[in-house]
């Protein structure tokens, strides 16, 4: 039993042997197994060895939605629509996005970070303060729209910590919260 037990440590250990150049838990100074690549190297895709194989970005809405909004910003910029609270139209909310039929209607923007892997996110903004009352089509403030949050590991770009390293970068997995939609929630009140 003891041998089988450390024979999985030993298979886990040889695992993570390639993830040496991410962030280690309790932050230890550990330079000299920190990997550092140059901005050649990294281009703008972080390196297939830090991605594992299941983890692919282009499955997720926040980086599947980048071209398209690409496009229509392009579009946009022509003819030029304001950013408020719609009024709900049921006739021409038949054939519309989730997002723009919704009772807490919202929009995406692309927020683009360049040390961060993927570089360019959707993030999702709401339309109202308040959420669109379906029996007038109109903005009420009896609910609050709120932003829906998913949280996303992405990979970091820092300088290297090794010393003499200078123009070359660290990879660092991190966690971040991308919002991706509204929903309708009661006011709190204040007691």
């Amino acid at each position: 039993i003891y041998t089988l037990g450390w024979l999985a440590v030993l298979a886990l250990l040889a695992a993570l042997g390639p993830c040496r150049g991410f962030r280690r838990p309790g932050g230890g100074s550990a330079h000299a197994a920190v990997r550092c690549y140059s901005g050649a190297e990294l281009g703008d895709d972080a390196p297939a060895q830090f991605l594992a194989r299941s983890l692919r970005w282009d499955r997720l809405l926040p980086v599947h939605l980048v071209p398209q909004l690409e496009r229509l910003e392009a579009r946009r910029l022509r003819r030029l629509r304001p950013h408020g609270c719609p009024a709900l139209s049921l006739r021409t909310g038949l054939r519309s996005e989730p997002h723009e039929r919704s009772i807490s209607p919202w929009t995406y923007r692309i927020d683009e970070d360049e040390n961060r892997y993927p570089r360019k996110l959707a993030f999702a903004e709401c339309l109202c303060s308040g959420c669109v009352d379906v029996k007038t089509g109109r903005e009420t403030t009896s609910l609050n729209s709120v932003t829906i949050h998913q949280s996303m590991m992405v990979v970091r770009r820092k300088p290297c910590p090794r010393p003499g390293a200078l123009g070359m970068f660290a990879l660092e997995v991190d966690y971040i919260r991308v919002p991706v939609g509204c929903t309708c929630v009661l006011p709190r009140t204040v007691r």
